[in-house]
């Protein structure tokens, strides 16, 4: 079985962010998870992901370190094509793998705990355009990124910094990984995710929490969360293992996430686009622990359905919130973390469209148990772009689901006895102790809604909540304050981004 988590106390080289906010750093749910599948379903499930990895295998691309580390364990090569016996990388995950970690923030009360029943919401990530109402739909640049991570800081419902919010192009492909980081670390005190895109860049990252944390307090403590993508079907690169294995050997947590679009990158049907992201994932996680057992892992499923029309992807349907549930229950029963879900959509503006596809899989992936919410703020165009305004919405949403996963209050003054006996038949309860009591926090209070009459909306300009989002998110970056950075780390942290800058040309080649 998986051993518990390590949560050693906080130590390292850090610094405060100023006045605590009553935000909580993260979501522990007081609400089960749903199960649209039982055990013997599972079961079959299961037998099938090693069945894909028994008899099928998964190619391993330009990597012969990662095949000759399997061949050890028990594996069989030929060629690029690795096979597994059955129950070989599900052993290996459960012997070592931890089934909670914290990921420490340079702001300790900003550490997330991932795992168990906790949910951790993170932005979107990965967008080469940005969106907004006034710019409309452009390329992203370092500023946009930076405005990202100043609006999830200034999020309570958002509980981490994300990592690549948005694709800086207006900075070199092979050296912007240092500006997000730097952002992230100068703009926030949230915890924060590396780089995957080159095993080099993954070593910058871990480089640089070394700076912020201090050397020894990271290979003890994880202080890194990283998306690790399975080129479905069956398919590992050298660039992702290879930043994989970076971040193992020194105790940082990766995140083993197939990206499939059912009908294109498997098959059409939610069984088996469940089998074979178990099976990719169980691939990625099990290297994890050959490279450094007890390092973190935790199990990612983004899993799209298509239109069989266009041959694009779609978001908010019924079979991918099916696969995002089967994930999420496979995940328990194997003792890791689960990454799902998200504000995912379609369309290319923050319309009706955005609204129900976003909240359609926030909802599900709350009721399914996923532990950490990457892409919870911002997504647009299927990921291409990430939205100002379609960000605070989102992080409005994300507000909501902490009140649902907190459950229903059955303390005394929830049962409120006292204001029906006050009360009695006939009456209204608006002047009651009790509700004078509690008003101010007994319902959820949306700053994206408008809830007044028809008139009044009017009077107040007839705004849509689009243009509501918009001034939302330009009073926030209006109103930002960075947290304190110790100002010694923080000459460090240039310094070694300049010194490693001029070691390498720079290159638009990723």
């Amino acid at each position: 079985m998986p051993r518990p988590g390590r949560e050693g106390g906080r130590r390292g080289r850090t610094a405060g962010s100023g006045p605590e906010r009553s935000a909580q750093p993260f979501i522990t749910r007081n609400i089960p998870p749903y199960e649209i599948l039982g055990e013997a379903d599972l079961k079959i499930i299961e037998d099938n992901a090693d069945t894909i990895l028994e008899e099928i295998g998964i190619d391993i691309k330009d990597d012969p370190d990662s095949i000759a580390t399997f061949v050890a364990a028990g594996a069989s090569a030929d060629g690029a094509r690795v096979r597994f016996p059955r129950g070989m990388c599900r052993e290996i995950i459960q012997s070592s793998a931890p089934n909670i970690f914290t990921q420490h923030a340079r702001n300790p009360a900003r550490s997330v705990v991932i795992g168990g029943n906790h949910l951790v919401l993170v932005p979107a990530y990965g967008s080469p355009f940005v969106y907004s109402r006034e710019g409309g739909r452009r390329y992203a640049t370092i500023e946009d990124f930076r405005n990202f991570v100043k609006l999830a800081y200034m999020s309570d419902g958002l509980h981490h910094s994300g990592g690549t919010i948005c694709e800086p192009v207006d900075l070199p492909v092979n050296k912007r990984h240092f500006d997000m980081l730097y952002s992230h670390i100068k703009y926030s005190d949230k915890a924060f995710m590396g780089s995957v895109t080159a095993p080099e860049r993954a070593q910058d990252s871990v480089d640089m929490a070394k700076i912020v944390f201090g050397q020894d307090f990271v290979e003890d403590n994880c202080v890194l969360v990283n998306l690790i993508n399975a080129n479905s079907p069956m398919t590992f690169d050298s660039t992702m293992l290879g930043a994989l294995k970076v971040y193992a050997r020194h105790n940082q947590a990766t995140m083993v996430s197939p990206f499939v679009v059912a009908g294109a990158m498997s098959p059409v049907t939610t069984a088996a686009v469940a089998a074979q992201s178990l099976a990719e994932g169980l691939c990625g996680m099990a290297l994890a622990q050959l490279t450094r057992p007890g390092a973190p892992v935790i199990y990612g499923n983004f899993v799209s359905s298509m239109s069989m029309q266009s041959g694009a992807p779609t978001f908010g349907s019924p079979e991918a919130s099916m696969v995002l549930n089967i994930g999420a229950a496979l995940a328990r029963r194997l003792g890791v973390p689960f990454r799902s879900a998200g504000g995912f959509t379609a369309s290319k503006v923050p319309d009706a469209q955005a609204a129900y596809e976003a909240a359609n899989t926030l909802q599900q992936g709350l009721m399914a148990g996923v532990n950490f919410m990457l892409h919870t703020a911002g997504w647009l165009e299927g990921g291409l772009a990430m939205g100002y305004e379609k960000f605070v919405m989102d992080a409005d949403q994300a507000n909501m689901l902490a009140v649902y996963a907190n459950g229903v209050d059955m303390s005394e003054n929830g049962q409120a006895l006292d204001a029906l006996r006050e009360v009695g038949p006939g009456q209204h309860f608006l002047g009651c102790a009790h509700t004078q009591a509690n008003f101010k926090s007994a319902f959820y209070r949306s700053n994206i809604a408008d809830n007044n009459s028809y008139e009044q909306w009017m009077e107040d300009g007839a705004l849509t909540a689009e243009m509501r989002a918009e001034k939302i998110y330009k009073q926030m970056l209006a109103d930002y304050q960075a947290p304190e950075l110790d100002p010694d780390i923080d000459h460090q942290l240039v310094s070694f981004i300049h010194d490693r800058k001029m070691s390498f040309e720079d290159s638009n080649v990723a």
